[in-house]
């Protein structure tokens, strides 16, 4: 991840409805003006439709150009398969996209790990010590947990107070597996282990399906290879 893509925040609440609207336009199944018809219903005030509109566009209207060609493939893959969830779809675009989902999905997947849920206190605490003690980090992250549990992947108790993971969603070893996968990579800006992948803390609310390493050898996208301990890793074809 580069340090001009790091600094862009992910600083609105973008409910999955208007995700997944913006994902139909980007796979040419729905016009731009579908999309403007529902910011104009969420957002009453003109600055609020802006900076949502922002966020939205950055997901999958105007991607960076280093994550052009992966966009489009995120949206072939919804365009041959319309049924396909759009939660892994735009999980895996915030994750290549925003740094900062990609941090606040990787504490939320740690502290949950071994009991299924942890305090929103704590992930606040955490994010902190990355971004620093400011209003805007604590803002942000809230933003990005109300997204998450809107997209089905996590769950507010306790009036936000506490958070849970939902139920893993089984992507029974699809394309979608594949190109998530690789989003994975993206946010980690580095090679990691085969068996490593399914395992990431941002990837907690999937479950792949299917053998790892099979999957991961069917993209080109993606090569994987020995490293110098003989361990399998994955890493970008075409970083």
């Amino acid at each position: 991840m580069s340090a001009a893509a790091a600094q862009i925040g992910f600083d609105r609440f973008v409910p999955l409805e208007l995700a997944e609207a913006a994902l139909r336009v980007s796979a040419g199944l729905a016009s731009l003006g579908e999309l403007t018809a529902l910011l104009d219903a969420a957002h009453p005030s003109l600055p609020a439709k802006k900076k949502t509109r922002t966020v939205l566009n950055r997901l999958w209207l105007e991607p960076r150009p280093d994550l052009l060609d992966f966009t489009a493939r995120g949206a072939q893959i919804y365009r041959d398969a319309p049924s396909t969830t759009a939660v892994p779809l735009t999980w895996g675009m915030a994750l290549a996209t925003y740094s900062f989902f990609g941090r606040v999905a990787e504490i939320v997947g740690r502290l949950t790990a071994l009991h299924g849920d942890c305090r929103s206190a704590e992930v606040h605490r955490r994010m902190a010590e990355t971004y620093g003690e400011r209003e805007g980090t604590r803002r942000m992250t809230n933003m990005v947990l109300q997204s998450q549990a809107s997209w089905g992947a996590i769950k507010k108790l306790d009036n936000g107070k506490r958070i849970t993971r939902a139920p893993a969603i089984d992507l029974h070893g699809s394309p979608v597996a594949v190109w998530l996968s690789e989003a994975c990579l993206r946010y980690a800006g580095r090679a990691l282990p085969v068996d490593g992948i399914s395992s990431s803390p941002v990837m907690f609310p999937f479950a792949l399906g299917g053998s790892a390493a099979y999957l991961l050898s069917t993209s080109p996208a993606l090569e994987v290879r020995g490293d110098g301990a003989g361990n399998r890793v994955v890493a970008l074809a075409n970083p």
